[in-house]
């Protein structure tokens, strides 16, 4: 059976030092720089936020970790000048950076709590997590607001934890990781980013004229026609580990010829299953996997090096509830695989067209499930003069992300956050406890959430 952890709230007190503007540590060009058609869609204009867990370093005494950090931050600003200015918006709804230089905001705090109280394993839903990551009063809109705000906050055990929130028309994950690889880069003594960043968002706009070529099912208007609307407040969030022995338990229910499949499809396939049992719709209602599929490799001549923009799309598998709940998982599983062969070149031009056509739509929420792999990211890896991360991933719910994670045995796997009402969540366990129940099964729900607030500028309701 799922190993269950509870455990008495955890709560501290953290002192913050007043928020700081952290500007370009040199004089930058002062320009007006359009985001692409796939960077100012509806779903993207929201804020972000990433934890970065770091244990202490007996061997830097008492080195300031935000002294550093806010250092190098100015230094990578030089690079990533965008960052510092604010967002604009032209007609048609177009998004462009004004490079004013005005800053990223920036707060150093300290915290009366260690990583051992934190629990035996570090995973979201990080407590009082609203103080580890200050919402500053009017830095959380999309348009002539910071574009970046980092906290690092110190423990009383030496660690500390780098909290940082962008705003999402700027990079995706893994323009993001490339930022923070240049941060953490100048933190350790270099002057010029291992991978200088390359803006040309031009190089995915729209074409002229506009032309959809595909299909686009994540774009789809739906109405909710059975009223089934959890507003943010009736839902929770859990996080579940799933190491080698779990993968090979949930390969058990695949056809021979679905064996190859990968890691992330047949866990993919998986939830999407329990999750549309758990919410329990009605049977002939559409449900989509949207899926997160970086489209980098997909170009020719590739993607820049460099391009820290977002390139994903998010392809949507769709069936009737009753065929996901009652088929074989093989079914969802070839959905899954299908929708992400669709992503190709030709593809992400049809979907800029479409935001230009439509208007930069809100991709569909009826029915939608989302999930997000950003285990290559090398998260882990960001080193800031502390060593490794304990933890590196995103604590939101807009998606289900899948991020590397070492549990407490020793043992790598994927750590996959879930967000449902509370009445479902129930019920998804017990779905995933059926698939998983003749293995000797080890897999966590290790942290609660407690009923999320609407923050993060994202729509009011999920259907």
């Amino acid at each position: 059976m799922t190993q269950q952890i509870t455990t008495t709230p955890l709560t501290f007190t953290v002192r913050r030092h007043p928020p700081e503007l952290i500007v370009p540590a040199k004089p930058t060009p002062r320009e007006l720089k359009p985001l692409s058609d796939i960077d100012d869609q509806e779903g993207l204009r929201f804020h972000i936020p990433f934890f970065h867990i770091y244990g202490s370093n007996p061997k830097l005494g008492n080195k300031n970790p935000a002294s550093v950090i806010k250092e190098a931050l100015a230094k990578a600003l030089v690079f990533y000048y965008p960052f510092a200015g604010r967002l604009k918006e032209g007609p048609g709804r177009k998004l462009m950076v004004d490079c004013s230089g005005e800053g990223v905001l920036f707060i150093e705090a300290e915290a009366d709590v260690t990583l051992k109280q934190f629990g035996v394993e570090l995973q979201p839903p990080f407590p009082c997590r609203e103080e580890l990551l200050y919402d500053v009063p009017g830095s959380s809109g999309i348009l002539d607001s910071p574009l970046l705000l980092i906290q690092v906050t110190r423990l009383l055990c030496g660690g500390f934890i780098l909290a940082v929130r962008f705003n999402h028309t700027m990079c995706d994950g893994f323009g993001y990781a490339q930022f923070m690889t240049t941060l953490s880069e100048m933190t350790n003594g270099a002057s010029v980013p291992s991978i200088l960043p390359i803006w040309q968002r031009e190089f995915l706009c729209a074409r002229e004229p506009p032309h959809v070529t595909c299909t686009h099912h994540e774009y789809d208007e739906v109405a909710d026609t059975n009223g089934k609307i959890f507003t943010l407040d009736d839902m929770e969030r859990r996080s579940f580990f799933f190491g080698p022995t779990q993968i090979s338990a949930l390969r058990r229910f695949l056809p021979t010829h679905l064996k190859g499949c990968t890691t992330f499809e047949v866990l993919t396939a998986s939830l999407w299953r329990c999750r549309t049992i758990a919410i329990q719709p009605n049977p002939e209602d559409d449900m989509r996997m949207m899926i997160i599929v970086n489209a980098r490799s997909k170009f020719k001549p590739m993607i820049p090096v460099g391009y820290y923009g977002n390139v994903f799309a998010y392809p949507a598998a769709i069936s009737k509830a009753q065929d996901i709940c009652n088929k074989p998982l093989g079914y969802a599983l070839e959905l899954v695989k299908k929708a992400k062969s669709e992503v190709t070149e030709e593809y992400m031009r049809s979907v800029a067209d479409l935001m230009v056509i439509r208007g930069r739509p809100l991709f569909t929420t009826v029915g939608s499930y989302i999930v997000s792999d950003v285990t290559r990211f090398g998260l882990l890896e960001l080193d800031f003069g502390w060593g490794k991360s304990v933890y590196a991933g995103s604590d939101f719910h807009v998606a289900s992300f899948y991020t590397r994670y070492i549990n407490r045995k020793g043992e790598s796997g994927i750590l996959a956050s879930v967000w449902l009402p509370a009445i479902a969540m129930k019920r998804f366990v017990e779905e995933l406890d059926k698939m998983l129940a003749r293995d000797d099964n080890d897999y966590h729900v290790i942290q609660e959430d407690v009923p999320l607030i609407q923050k993060y500028n994202l729509p009011a309701t999920i259907r």
